[in-house]
């Protein structure tokens, strides 16, 4: 089920134009804030990116902190519905991880700005958007997890967390590792080879066995 904020499909021309706005100066806003920071980017920053000016942004928000908050609570709703998707379609658990893998693999290379965003600017989010983004990460993760002890049932929950936080600290260090200007988003061909190597090294991290003695 989807998260109640996610707008629903627009019924006339009007409410298509505002989603249409509203969607590009989120679009401007994880940009700016991924790049530059929350705390250094302004509503009329926003606002120039899109070709209005800042004050106009409040027919559409409240103020920049809802436009993070609306970003960050999109994006982990998006996540959670394609991770519960993902196991609707898939009860076979090593079919799912590949699956899971994947899908998180193309959200971290083509939204780098997001992650870094969500990693950098959770404290900025009021304390119910924080409360309710930090519920749905968790169950996000405990999708992987979930997957990880069907595979693997006699880890300990030491490893399986360890495991799984890897995965995690593994796809989405591409967020910080790679060059992504915003003004210049990696080529198809680029995307196309980095996406296998990381679902390679992701499952490695699922069922590389430990050394012993």
């Amino acid at each position: 089920m989807s998260d109640p904020d996610v707008p629903a499909a627009p019924r006339t021309r009007r409410q298509a134009d505002k989603q249409r706005r509203c969607r590009e100066l989120l679009e401007a806003a994880a940009r700016l804030f991924g790049t530059h920071g929350y705390a250094s980017v302004a509503l009329d920053d926003i606002g120039s990116e899109v070709g209005v000016s800042g004050q106009a942004i409040y027919r559409h928000f409240r103020g920049k902190q809802d436009l993070l908050g609306t970003l960050l609570l999109e994006t982990s709703a998006a996540l959670l519905d394609g991770g519960r998707q993902i196991r609707s379609d898939c009860p076979d658990p090593h079919e799912r991880m590949e699956r899971l893998i994947a899908f998180h693999v193309e959200f971290a290379l083509n939204s780098p700005e997001i992650i870094r965003v969500q990693d950098q600017e959770m404290p900025q989010l009021v304390d119910a958007d924080r409360r309710r983004v930090r519920r749905m990460q968790r169950e996000y993760l405990e999708i992987f997890s979930e997957t990880v002890r069907q595979l693997h049932p006699r880890m300990t929950p030491v490893e399986l967390r360890t495991r799984v936080h890897g995965i995690f600290g593994l796809i989405n260090s591409t967020a910080h590792s790679v060059t992504h200007s915003y003004r210049q988003l990696p080529s198809p061909q680029e995307l196309a080879e980095s996406a296998p190597v990381l679902q390679v090294m992701a499952r490695a991290a699922v069922d590389a066995p430990l050394r012993e003695g």
